[in-house]
């Protein structure tokens, strides 16, 4: 095997050697996402690492860094019911740049320049509680109209998933 092979063979979804490749990840906190909506946030690279290992019951995390640069951070939650998450960290989520909120989520959510938030109430345990998908440290693509709406398309299809998941049924 080749050096060159033998390094693509150590990360995920390098599609050559030799130059700043593109990266494919199918894999978010342990739960399966459609590449295709996790694509536009990773800049081409020489290096991908997806980080799982800070998640934790109830609390999945996730960290992906092209090339040592943290370009996307997953945060699943599953919190009481009836606490307004959206209103609380409205003002963390101007600090995200330009919150506004994003029909047809879960019960309700928040896309900012640079991250996003929803939550959905649901049923967890046998206790009613919601789940709060909160997505941030996007800076690519460069382009913020672009990094927005695949913010949303993210956001919209894994909160159904990591809520399945985690065992929290609306």
């Amino acid at each position: 095997m080749t050096q060159c092979h033998a390094a693509a063979a150590l990360l995920i979804g390098i599609t050559g050697c030799g130059g700043p490749e593109s990266f494919t990840v199918s894999d978010l906190c342990g739960r399966k996402v459609d590449s295709a909506l996790v694509a536009p946030f990773l800049p081409k690279g020489e290096t991908l690492k997806v980080d799982g290992g800070i998640s934790a019951p109830e609390q999945p995390r996730c960290q992906v860094y092209v090339d040592d640069d943290l370009r996307l951070y997953v945060r699943g939650n599953i919190d009481r019911a009836g606490f307004d998450i959206l209103k609380a960290t409205e003002r963390s989520m101007r600090r995200l740049g330009n919150p506004a909120p994003a029909d047809g989520i879960g019960d309700g959510a928040t896309i900012a320049d640079r991250g996003a938030m929803a939550v959905q109430a649901c049923t967890y345990k046998g206790e009613k509680r919601q789940y709060i998908l909160e997505i941030d440290r996007v800076d690519h693509p460069a382009n913020t109209v672009e990094r927005r709406e695949a913010l949303q398309k993210l956001l919209r299809a894994h909160l159904p998933v990591i809520m399945k998941a985690e065992g929290c049924r609306p």
